[in-house]
């Protein structure tokens, strides 16, 4: 987005109220510069209340707020999402009130990944600790990410297990998005943002209030295929994550623990009530499959790929046509057997990284690419010579 729709975009978020409002007034209008530009009696018939037409028509008043996000989206790897843009993620759009706009540290395209939320307590067990790294170290290594919170306890091991695995995980705020919450996690969170993603609805500066932790993991449960909460007393805000979970039609899944364990109590509960009592990661990764296959037919869209509905004539033609794709043939060439970063994929193929992040993710939905430690590699069952055919870029 230009600055001016940044601009608009952190106007719209700073007038507060009902996020139904302002999400319908980015559905009316094609832009958050049109929807500001349509005027107040727009706005009222989007549902805004007295003061958010006021807020929205100040124009005089200056923001600190805005000034301080304006700065720190000038810096590399800082973005912003909002709810008209298409690369919002598709599976949050789906939960019952999905945020106007997700602050980014890292990769945006991430968001889209699919990926288990791994969750629990604040103060785990060292069984619940040692529990947490083990299923998201076997969940990195199949290929999905893990998606949990930053807090301390269950949460870190799950990153810092899925970094070690170099697998995928994004970070979900409760805060500002500048903000490591705690401030023992500054390193995790600096790491995730370089190899993962850290992502907020608050903008920069925001710092923790009551009820921000709760609303955070609306959004940690909607990223995800799945909730997996490891440990978790019979309080727990991991119990809050399942339950939106559940509420949006994710599986829930839990990891039973000893009677005498008051960390386990919570997931117990959780598996009476009907969540999935698992013992090993295999049993997360079969049962989320069929949603990850939903959620690469939506990415195939957004790119305007062919979906996989290969053998039918129409598929048949946009295969081909993906094959003769010369910036697609030219990354297939690019990638060769040995494990090959970024920046030399960019030095290769002459496209930029956000155009290859979009190819690669495609293929490696498709299972034509794996990806380890940030680097990319063909499958070993694809010939060296020829591009697959079902995997491609839009225009």
């Amino acid at each position: 987005m230009t600055e001016a729709h940044h601009d608009a975009l952190l106007r719209l978020i700073e007038a507060g109220g009902s996020t139904a409002t302002r999400r319908a007034l980015l559905d009316t209008h094609r832009d958050p510069v049109a929807a500001l530009e349509a005027g107040a009696r727009a706005w009222r018939e989007a549902g805004c209340d007295e003061a958010q037409v006021r807020a929205l028509a100040d124009t005089a008043t200056p923001s600190t707020q805005r000034e301080q996000a304006h700065a720190w989206l000038a810096e590399p790897g800082h973005h912003l999402l909002g709810w008209h843009d298409p690369d919002y993620p598709a599976l949050l759009r789906r939960i019952a009130n999905p945020p106007l706009a997700l602050f980014v540290a890292g990769d945006p395209g991430l968001l889209w990944h699919p990926a288990v939320a791994v969750v629990g307590s604040r103060s785990p067990s060292a069984g619940g600790r040692d529990n947490a790294r083990d299923f998201a170290r076997a969940i990195a290594a199949t290929g999905l990410g893990v998606t949990s919170g930053l807090a301390a306890g269950i949460d870190t091991a799950a990153h810092e297990a899925a970094l070690a695995a170099g697998g995928i995980t994004v970070a979900v705020l409760g805060n500002g998005i500048d903000i490591a919450y705690p401030r023992a996690n500054a390193g995790l969170y600096a790491r995730i943002a370089e190899h993962g993603a850290v992502v907020s609805e608050y903008p920069p500066g925001t710092q923790s209030q009551r009820g921000f932790f709760p609303a955070r993991n609306r959004i940690i449960a909607g990223l995800a295929l799945g909730v997996l909460v490891v440990e978790a007393a019979e309080r727990s805000g991991a119990l809050i994550t399942a339950r939106l979970a559940s509420e949006a039609g994710r599986d829930v899944f839990a990891v039973p623990g000893s009677i005498h364990n008051p960390m386990a109590r919570g997931c117990h509960r959780l598996i009476r009530d009907g969540a999935g009592l698992v013992e090993a990661a295999s049993e997360v990764t079969a049962a989320v499959a069929p949603l990850a296959v939903e959620l690469g037919d939506a990415l195939r869209r957004r790119l305007a790929a062919p979906s996989s509905g290969a053998g039918t004539p129409a598929a048949d033609a946009a295969n081909a046509e993906m094959a003769d794709d010369p910036d697609y043939h030219r990354l297939w060439q690019a990638l060769g057997h040995d494990p090959t970063g970024m920046d030399r994929l960019v030095e290769r193929t002459g496209l930029t990284t956000a155009e290859l992040s979009s190819m690669l993710l495609v293929m490696e939905l498709e299972g034509r690419v794996a990806v380890a430690h940030g680097r990319y590699t063909r499958r070993r069952h694809d010939t060296a010579n020829t591009a697959p055919s079902g995997a491609g870029r839009g225009k």
